[in-house]
């Protein structure tokens, strides 16, 4: 069998299975999710041991110890894997919930249905908790699902989609709702890439690169978002102990994350007095500052570096921070719509119509007011879990959570009504 003959053969029993995940009870898919983290906890060493052989490969391909922490399934991450998936099963269901019912004129009611989407294809790199999370969403909102994780991570994915398998056949339910790519070419991925009569959804989980490469050769539609160049504005109406406790969250409190902010935009007339004070506490926190040349004067004795306009356009994962003085909401709100990437946005202001000004003008995926950046999280923002977030305006924006997996159809209820 040729690597595209295996592919739509994965693709094809994925459709098969998806019909009937479809059909499924709430009691049915909890019931499914489980016996999945049953299955995880009593796999332990079995997982462990798999496991190893990618830690074994990866540190002799000398991968980076943070790439070997994020393969490693250890006790933690397998108890983490089982809760997630019976937090999964605690969640509402979508599927089959009727919104918006109207009577037309003609005594018709009309009305829309949720329903899943059908196969969902997974691209991701270096977590095998991935596939467990991945899979459990899906399930959740009634798609099968087809996993392609990296080749770093292929003995454990394989493990972890074998427990989760025979935990889906126990039930009852097709083990084809959950499947592994086995084969670890990139050719693999190219060939998925091509069934969109079989796929209705590809969602890519990982570093920019993996991202562009997938939305550049895909015929199907792609959840995706490139990177997060997030801000915090200090309005010159915002409170400084607020913006400075804002800022310093979020770029310290986990600054390898897509929601950790990148820039930080200071309104002129407050920046005198603000900027010595943030500035101080950003590097207390072991923060490199790169300022623009009206920042960087009122820094004072602050150490930092003046930025250049690459680093507005940086993600920058790490513990460095642009900073810019704006004259304006309006050039704060301009500075995000050029360097920005439809993630994320935070204003720090007391004042009511900065607020609403800011809301309306800033059309990223999540804009806060007094809150950190760190909140755009499916989780943390009622979701229960996240696939994934998207900066793809079409069918989901932001953080996506088992809603994100299901689309609507239209509804009619008549009793006769004909065309005249």
């Amino acid at each position: 069998m040729s690597l595209a003959q295996e592919m739509e053969s994965i693709a094809k029993r994925a459709r098969a299975a998806s019909r009937t995940l479809a059909t499924l009870s709430s009691t049915q898919k909890n019931g499914a999710l489980l016996a999945m983290a049953a299955g995880l906890e009593a796999a332990r060493a079995e997982l462990q041991s798999e496991n190893e052989k990618d830690l074994k490969a990866g540190e002799e391909k000398g991968l980076s110890p943070a790439m070997i922490d994020r393969l490693r399934l250890s006790d933690k991450v397998i108890d983490s894997m089982a809760q997630g998936l019976r937090e999964v099963a605690q969640l509402d269901d979508p599927v089959g919930s009727v919104r918006g019912m109207i009577v037309r004129p003609n005594g018709m009611r009309v009305g829309r249905m949720r329903i899943p989407l059908g196969v969902i294809g997974i691209i991701y790199e270096s977590r095998p908790n991935v596939t467990a999370d991945a899979a459990g969403l899906c399930l959740k909102a009634g798609n099968a699902v087809i996993l392609r994780g990296g080749s770093e991570a292929i003995h454990s994915n394989r493990a972890v989609a074998k427990v989760l398998q025979a935990a889906l056949d126990s039930q009852g339910i097709a083990g084809d709702a959950v499947q592994v790519v086995q084969v670890t070419d990139r050719e693999a991925v190219l060939e998925m890439l091509k069934l969109e009569e079989l796929i209705d959804l590809i969602i890519p989980r990982g570093g920019e690169g993996l991202i562009r490469f997938v939305a550049e050769n895909s015929r199907i539609p792609v959840i995706k978002h490139y990177k997060g160049v997030c801000h915090t504005y200090i309005d010159k109406d915002a409170n400084l102990d607020m913006a400075t406790a804002l800022a310093v969250n979020g770029k310290v409190q986990r600054p390898g994350v897509c929601n950790a902010t990148e820039t930080l935009l200071v309104h002129g007339d407050i920046a005198p007095k603000i900027l010595p004070k943030v500035g101080k506490a950003l590097v207390d926190a072991g923060v490199e500052l790169r300022a623009c040349g009206t920042a960087a004067p009122l820094l004072g004795e602050v150490p930092h570096k003046a930025a250049t306009e690459d680093d507005y356009y940086a993600e920058f994962l790490d513990l460095i921070i642009a900073i810019r003085v704006v004259k304006s909401l309006d050039e704060a709100v301009a500075h995000i719509q050029q360097y920005g990437s439809d993630h994320t946005e935070v204003i720090v202001t007391e004042s009511y119509s900065a607020t609403q000004e800011f809301l309306r003008k800033v059309t990223s995926s999540c804009v806060f007011v007094n809150a950190s950046s760190r909140f755009a999280d499916g989780q943390r923002l009622g979701l229960g879990a996240e696939i994934g977030i998207s900066t793809t305006k079409l069918h989901a924006y932001g953080p996506m959570g088992i809603e994100g997996l299901t689309t609507e159809k239209f509804i009619v209820y008549g009793d006769g009504q004909i065309v005249e």
